[in-house]
């Protein structure tokens, strides 16, 4: 007799319906990253204060430490990518969470200028480290399945921590004490210490299934390695990546999103006021806007994802982006009444760019790697965030300065050009990369929940 799958619960039916992926046996998994863009959501938001009201540099004095503590962390993916090859994800992410934890600490005890400058980088450090493992972490949780669902709910819980982290943050700071800034690090201290024990915590077994790029993407037939040669050495490292030019476009790709992403925070406030001549009130209704939608519709979206070609996703995020910019631009010369209107839609067309833009290219980052180096190739994608994000404030910025659409004509002119680069990108190569022998392969995990049968 036939037998039939028993009906699925309501809550998997709701899951189902709202695009999340299967939760069941990854509460830890989830819990990390929640405490993780709570934490982010406090740190980003009353930093800067933080360091005013409990030490005696000026404002400029403490940017400047801050700025420099960042630039120090430029170089640090590529030495986190070997240590992802040796040691494998898991036990990244937790150090990530822990080394965090020293620079909390380290910013309570905090006076002077070089104090502020070396615990942001050992915070710069261990959220970087976070990053870089997390993408490889989702893709072992996910197992092969509804990976484009996991990668988006990271995404969704990431925008939920950091706007409730902001909300918190400007509690603390409508208190104004310093015992009550000096409170919220403490909270940040205790929550990633827990967080890298939830991820230290996942139970590790066999992942096979869950590594590579899933059951509908074959592994094509590798040559041995030349006697003597190994993944620690650059001949075999970084040289490997440098020379995979299809990897290089996805980084190349990734830098026209990353530009992207620093709209909200560099350009749009200076350019509605300055330039558009609305009121500081609109930024923060279209910023609330483009959280609200990312919270509540990139599970949709990822569901949506999931069923269709990364290629054919990430071309309409760049001409999304594009037709945004466009917009941003245009309003210079629109009336008084459409100004508004304008800044809405072209925050909805940026916003849905970035929700089909996340999810693929997290995914490709990784499953695009081979195994055995998979930490090197992660930490030259990161550096196409940490490059980015270093000189799109500035870059973007002078444009400004030399005229009010300059930057909006550039990113439309890299977002158009990037899509010639994105042609092919998931299609596999006839030999994806060299073999690694047994034992030099990073450590691979199955997470949470179900013992090895």
């Amino acid at each position: 007799m036939p037998q039939h799958s028993p009906a699925p619960s309501a809550w998997r039916r709701i899951q189902t319906a709202w695009g999340l992926p299967d939760l069941a046996g990854k509460g830890r998994f989830v819990t990390a990253n929640l405490i993780d863009s709570l934490g982010n959501g406090l740190v980003m938001a009353f930093t800067v204060v933080f360091f005013v009201k409990t030490t005696s540099l000026s404002l400029a004095a403490v940017g400047a430490a801050l700025t420099a503590g960042q630039l120090l962390v430029l170089p640090v993916p590529l030495f986190i990518g070997r240590l992802l090859d040796t040691y494998g994800p898991r036990i990244v992410v937790a150090a990530g969470n822990w080394i965090s934890v020293v620079g909390f600490i380290g910013f309570l005890f905090s006076h002077a200028a070089w104090q502020i400058v070396l615990w942001q980088f050992v915070v710069q450090l261990g959220s970087t480290a976070f990053w870089m493992g997390n993408s490889p972490l989702t893709v072992l949780v996910a197992r092969g399945a509804e990976r484009a669902r996991w990668f988006g709910f990271v995404r969704a819980l990431r925008n939920v921590g950091v706007g409730f982290g902001g909300a918190a943050s400007a509690v603390a700071l409508s208190i104004g004490t310093v015992a009550g800034l000096q409170a919220v690090m403490v909270i940040n201290v205790v929550t990633f210490a827990v967080a890298g024990w939830l991820v230290i915590t996942l139970r590790g077994a066999d992942t096979s299934e869950a590594a590579g790029a899933g059951p509908a993407e074959p592994k094509p037939a590798e040559p041995e390695r030349a006697a003597g040669e190994t993944t620690g050495q650059l001949s075999g490292g970084y040289r490997t990546v440098l020379k995979d030019t299809r990897y290089l476009r996805l980084v190349a790709t990734n830098i026209s999103f990353v530009f992207a992403s620093t709209v909200i925070s560099v350009l749009l406030a200076v350019y509605a006021v300055d330039n558009l001549d609305v009121g500081a009130w609109i930024v923060g209704v279209v910023v609330v806007l483009n959280a609200a939608m990312v919270a509540l519709l990139q599970t949709l979206a990822s569901r949506w994802i999931e069923a269709r070609s990364p290629v054919t996703v990430l071309v309409l995020a760049l001409l999304f982006n594009a037709a945004a910019f466009v917009v941003f631009g245009t309003l210079l010369v629109l009336p008084g009444w459409a100004v508004i209107a304008g800044l809405l839609i072209a925050m909805v067309l940026y916003t849905v760019a970035e929700m089909l833009s996340s999810p693929p290219t997290s995914e490709l980052s990784v499953v695009m790697a081979p195994e055995h180096l998979r930490g090197r190739y992660l930490g030259v994608y990161q550096l196409s965030w940490s490059v980015g994000g270093a000189v799109a404030p500035a870059l973007l910025t002078a444009l400004l300065a030399g005229g009010a659409a300059l930057p909006w004509v550039f990113l439309t002119a890299i977002s158009v050009l990037a899509v010639p680069l994105v042609i092919g990108l998931d299609r596999r190569p006839a030999a994806t990369s060299r073999a690694a022998p047994a034992g030099d392969v990073a450590p691979v995990e199955q997470l949470d929940g179900d013992p090895v049968g």
